[in-house]
């Protein structure tokens, strides 16, 4: 039929089968595009692509921007450019493909200048927070083993029968009138009573405590000072070894104690402990509403957790450990804040005072309070005559502690506004 609009007019099919001429010609142009196809492979041409997934062939000849886009639109992954031109061409690699994939490889790459500043910044920012952490680290692992040494001090000192009497101080004069003290009382202490309780690696005499560990440089409370390693008691305070008092209410007393040497042993756990001791120690603070410290303080230890390695700083690697009383004897290890409180209290506000400084903080008791002036030389800083202590006998007294004359005694809580040093265990 003529006409546009008409369907065409079907044509015969013609088979290879039909025609010997025409089978000839078929073969040979197959032949002709096997060559082709092994050609394109030998130059690393784009032979022609095979029908997509949707049917459609695509063109290996598009422009290069194109390219670029397909190539990120449809690879599974865009790292791996090379793997996508393989599989949307199994006849060969299409080298736009290629070479695309090496102009990216060298776009993301670093320069040496971009690396050494990134590593500058890297090292800045270490050097600034790794004191920081450093030290946030040791300060816990300090807190922990002090708290275990406290423990294991406190479980030893119960198992004696009792702290006083061990060893010998005794005075001997020579023909030329010259007074000397023969003195074991702390290296005796630690033979005969703690060796018993608590297990020790070496006992050190007042002569060679280094031996045991001991630092010769003590940086005091706070880092204000630097002192030399109190030997005997009147190098940890003066006021405990003489003490004489009078006040308006013509109240006087005095004490004397000898001036103990001190010794020093080391643990199994590696810690290193200075012994200062006071074989004549005797009663209790509730014996009267006004008593010295020195005469109740029968043993003070001062520890350093790490041997002589540093810091060898009081409130960091090194502390004090205090034991009063004969009998039933009371052990305290407070951890004295690096400064008073500010300004003065009235005794119902002292509590609130140190937990405003900070949750672990709390006022001391009395015990507390004689451990830290027995080491005055140690906490350094203690500028107030008067501090409260945590200690009631009744709703309207309490219990205050002297450093400057080293004595416990009972006041009116109410009327009067003292100084308040905080502590935690």
């Amino acid at each position: 039929m003529q006409g546009g609009g008409g369907p065409a007019e079907p044509t015969a099919e013609r088979h290879p089968q039909s025609d010997p001429g025409e089978k000839l010609t078929i073969a040979i142009e197959q032949s002709v595009l096997t060559d082709d196809v092994k050609s394109n492979a030998k130059v690393r041409e784009p032979a022609p692509v095979r029908a997509s997934e949707t049917g459609r062939a695509r063109n290996w000849t598009m422009p290069p921007l194109r390219l670029e886009r397909e190539c990120k639109e449809h690879s599974a992954e865009q790292n791996d450019l090379l793997s996508f031109c393989e599989r949307r061409n199994s006849a060969t690699i299409d080298n736009r493909c290629v070479e695309f994939d090496r102009r990216e490889n060298q776009r993301c790459a670093f320069t040496m200048a971009e690396i050494l500043l990134s590593l500058t910044i890297i090292g800045v920012i270490a050097a600034i927070t790794l004191p920081s952490l450093t030290g946030n680290i040791n300060e816990r692992t300090w807190n922990t083993q002090r708290k275990a040494l406290y423990a294991r001090m406190s479980q030893a000192i119960a198992l004696m029968p009792a702290l006083n009497g061990y060893g010998t101080l005794t005075e001997e004069t020579d023909s030329a009138g010259s007074t000397s003290i023969e003195d074991t009382a702390a290296e005796t202490f630690i033979t005969a009573g703690l060796a018993k309780v608590l297990k020790i690696n070496n006992i050190c005499d007042n002569e060679h405590l280094e031996d045991c560990g001991i630092p010769s440089k003590i940086v005091n409370l706070g880092g204000t000072s630097t002192i030399s390693t109190p030997k005997k008691l009147s190098e940890l305070n003066i006021l405990n070894v003489k003490v004489s008092y009078s006040d308006s209410y013509d109240r006087s007393t005095s004490m004397s104690l000898i001036d103990s040497k001190a010794a020093a042993f080391e643990t199994q756990n590696g810690e290193s402990i200075l012994v200062y001791y006071n074989p004549v120690c005797r009663g209790s603070l509730q014996d009267a509403e006004m008593v010295f410290h020195s005469q109740m303080m029968c043993a003070n230890f001062v520890y350093d957790l790490n041997g002589s390695k540093g810091p060898n700083t009081v409130g960091k690697d090194i502390g004090f450990i205090s034991a009063f009383y004969p009998s039933d004897v009371q052990v305290v290890a407070p951890m004295p804040y690096v400064r008073d409180a500010d300004g003065t209290y009235a005794h119902k506000d002292a509590g609130k005072a140190c937990t405003s400084l900070d949750s672990e903080y709390r006022l001391p008791n009395i015990t507390e309070l004689a451990s830290i002036s027995t080491n005055k030389a140690l906490v350094g800083n203690l500028p107030q005559w008067i501090y409260w202590s945590s200690d009631t006998i009744s709703s309207t007294k309490a219990w205050y502690f002297s450093m400057q004359v080293g004595f416990a005694n009972v006041w009116q809580n109410r009327n009067s506004s003292w100084a308040v040093r905080c502590v935690k265990r």
